[in-house]
Protein backbone atom coordinates (compact mmCIF):
# COMPACT_ATOMS: atom_id res chain seq x y z
CA UNK A 1 0.00 0.00 0.00
CA UNK A 2 1.76 3.50 -1.07
CA UNK A 3 1.70 6.39 1.78
CA UNK A 4 -0.68 8.93 2.04
CA UNK A 5 0.05 12.14 0.48
CA UNK A 6 -0.52 14.95 2.37
CA UNK A 7 -0.66 18.38 1.12
CA UNK A 8 1.07 20.68 2.59
CA UNK A 9 1.21 23.40 0.25
CA UNK A 10 -2.46 24.44 0.31
CA UNK A 11 -2.15 28.29 1.52
CA UNK A 12 1.25 26.90 4.27
CA UNK A 13 4.32 27.07 4.64
CA UNK A 14 6.68 24.23 4.52
CA UNK A 15 9.40 25.55 7.73
CA UNK A 16 11.35 22.44 8.00
CA UNK A 17 11.34 18.88 6.51
CA UNK A 18 13.47 15.53 7.76
CA UNK A 19 14.49 14.68 4.12
CA UNK A 20 16.87 11.69 5.57
CA UNK A 21 13.72 10.39 6.97
CA UNK A 22 12.34 9.52 3.50
CA UNK A 23 16.20 7.75 2.74
CA UNK A 24 16.37 5.77 6.43
CA UNK A 25 12.70 4.63 6.48
CA UNK A 26 10.08 3.04 4.33
CA UNK A 27 6.88 5.10 5.00
CA UNK A 28 3.54 3.15 5.87
CA UNK A 29 1.64 5.81 7.00
CA UNK A 30 1.41 9.87 7.35
CA UNK A 31 -0.69 11.92 10.08
CA UNK A 32 -0.94 15.39 10.69
CA UNK A 33 -0.64 16.86 14.29
CA UNK A 34 -0.66 19.85 15.85
CA UNK A 35 2.44 20.70 18.11
CA UNK A 36 1.88 22.76 21.95
CA UNK A 37 4.47 25.67 21.30
CA UNK A 38 5.09 28.72 23.45
CA UNK A 39 4.93 32.11 22.15
CA UNK A 40 8.30 32.35 21.60
CA UNK A 41 8.64 29.39 19.99
CA UNK A 42 6.29 29.84 17.30
CA UNK A 43 8.17 33.05 16.55
CA UNK A 44 11.57 30.86 16.34
CA UNK A 45 9.65 28.26 14.52
CA UNK A 46 8.60 30.93 11.98
CA UNK A 47 11.96 32.38 11.34
CA UNK A 48 12.69 28.26 10.36
CA UNK A 49 15.09 27.63 13.59
CA UNK A 50 13.99 24.46 13.58
CA UNK A 51 16.47 21.14 13.57
CA UNK A 52 14.52 18.07 12.26
CA UNK A 53 17.58 15.22 12.21
CA UNK A 54 17.40 13.04 14.50
CA UNK A 55 13.89 13.60 15.42
CA UNK A 56 11.27 11.21 16.68
CA UNK A 57 7.94 10.47 18.01
CA UNK A 58 6.48 8.09 21.22
CA UNK A 59 3.37 7.36 22.31
CA UNK A 60 3.26 7.35 26.17
CA UNK A 61 0.00 5.98 27.33
CA UNK A 62 -2.79 8.18 25.74
CA UNK A 63 -0.37 11.29 24.78
CA UNK A 64 2.25 11.05 21.60
CA UNK A 65 5.35 13.81 22.34
CA UNK A 66 8.11 14.63 19.80
CA UNK A 67 11.59 14.27 21.03
CA UNK A 68 14.61 15.45 19.65
CA UNK A 69 13.98 18.26 17.65
CA UNK A 70 15.84 20.98 18.69
CA UNK A 71 14.02 24.55 18.49
CA UNK A 72 16.29 27.71 18.51
CA UNK A 73 15.31 30.02 21.30
CA UNK A 74 14.06 33.43 19.79
CA UNK A 75 16.94 36.02 19.89
CA UNK A 76 14.37 38.87 20.91
CA UNK A 77 12.35 37.10 23.67
CA UNK A 78 12.95 37.22 27.77
CA UNK A 79 16.64 35.25 28.39
CA UNK A 80 14.61 34.06 32.22
CA UNK A 81 11.57 32.51 30.33
CA UNK A 82 13.35 30.63 27.49
CA UNK A 83 12.43 27.12 27.44
CA UNK A 84 15.28 24.42 26.80
CA UNK A 85 15.66 24.13 23.08
CA UNK A 86 15.69 20.26 22.69
CA UNK A 87 12.68 19.44 25.16
CA UNK A 88 9.84 16.70 24.55
CA UNK A 89 7.09 18.39 23.03
CA UNK A 90 3.33 17.21 23.49
CA UNK A 91 1.44 16.69 20.19
CA UNK A 92 -2.36 17.06 19.45
CA UNK A 93 -3.60 13.85 18.18
CA UNK A 94 -7.01 12.43 19.17
CA UNK A 95 -7.02 10.02 21.32
CA UNK A 96 -8.22 6.94 19.24
CA UNK A 97 -5.43 7.89 16.60
CA UNK A 98 -3.18 7.83 19.36
CA UNK A 99 -4.11 4.48 20.66
CA UNK A 100 -3.91 2.88 16.68
CA UNK A 101 -0.29 4.55 16.31
CA UNK A 102 0.70 3.54 20.12
CA UNK A 103 -0.67 -0.14 18.76
CA UNK A 104 1.15 0.05 15.32
CA UNK A 105 4.37 1.35 17.08
CA UNK A 106 4.23 -1.73 19.87
CA UNK A 107 3.82 -4.59 17.07
CA UNK A 108 4.67 -4.11 14.43
CA UNK A 109 7.92 -2.99 15.55
CA UNK A 110 7.59 0.84 13.73
CA UNK A 111 9.22 4.22 14.53
CA UNK A 112 7.00 7.75 14.70
CA UNK A 113 9.61 9.98 12.87
CA UNK A 114 8.42 13.56 11.86
CA UNK A 115 8.80 14.38 8.26
CA UNK A 116 7.94 17.91 8.37
CA UNK A 117 7.04 21.16 10.53
CA UNK A 118 4.99 23.72 8.56
CA UNK A 119 1.96 26.38 9.28
CA UNK A 120 -1.68 25.53 7.71
CA UNK A 121 -3.53 28.13 5.84
CA UNK A 122 -4.99 29.37 9.41
CA UNK A 123 -1.65 29.80 10.86
CA UNK A 124 -1.07 27.05 13.22
CA UNK A 125 1.93 24.86 13.47
CA UNK A 126 1.71 21.23 12.56
CA UNK A 127 3.21 18.05 12.23
CA UNK A 128 3.31 15.66 9.04
CA UNK A 129 4.12 12.50 11.18
CA UNK A 130 4.98 9.32 9.72
CA UNK A 131 4.79 5.82 10.96
CA UNK A 132 7.90 4.71 9.66
CA UNK A 133 9.70 1.03 8.85
CA UNK A 134 13.72 0.84 8.64
CA UNK A 135 15.23 0.06 5.44
CA UNK A 136 18.13 -2.20 5.35
CA UNK A 137 21.32 -0.81 3.58
CA UNK A 138 20.43 -3.17 0.61
CA UNK A 139 16.81 -1.96 0.40
CA UNK A 140 18.69 2.04 0.38
CA UNK A 141 20.66 1.23 -2.77
CA UNK A 142 17.66 -0.24 -4.62
CA UNK A 143 15.74 2.84 -3.90
CA UNK A 144 18.77 5.25 -4.96
CA UNK A 145 19.15 3.05 -8.57
CA UNK A 146 15.13 3.08 -8.81
CA UNK A 147 15.58 6.90 -8.56
CA UNK A 148 17.88 7.11 -11.15
CA UNK A 149 16.09 5.11 -13.46
CA UNK A 150 13.32 7.04 -13.18
CA UNK A 151 15.45 9.99 -13.61
CA UNK A 152 16.32 9.46 -16.68
CA UNK A 153 13.62 7.75 -18.33
CA UNK A 154 11.91 11.40 -17.40
CA UNK A 155 15.10 12.89 -18.85
CA UNK A 156 14.85 10.81 -22.08
CA UNK A 157 10.95 12.15 -22.25
CA UNK A 158 11.87 15.79 -21.98
CA UNK A 159 14.55 15.09 -24.66
CA UNK A 160 12.03 13.63 -27.39
CA UNK A 161 9.26 16.22 -26.90
CA UNK A 162 12.38 19.15 -27.38
CA UNK A 163 13.22 17.36 -30.64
Amino acid sequence: MPPKKKSTSVGGKVVASNRRARHDFEVLESVEAGIVLGGAEVKSLRAGEVQLRDAHARVQGTECWLHGVHLNPYEHANSFDRPDPDRPRKLLLHEKETRRLGARVAQDGLTLVPLSIYFNADGRAKVELALCRGRKTYDKRHAIAKRDVERDAAREQRGRGVE
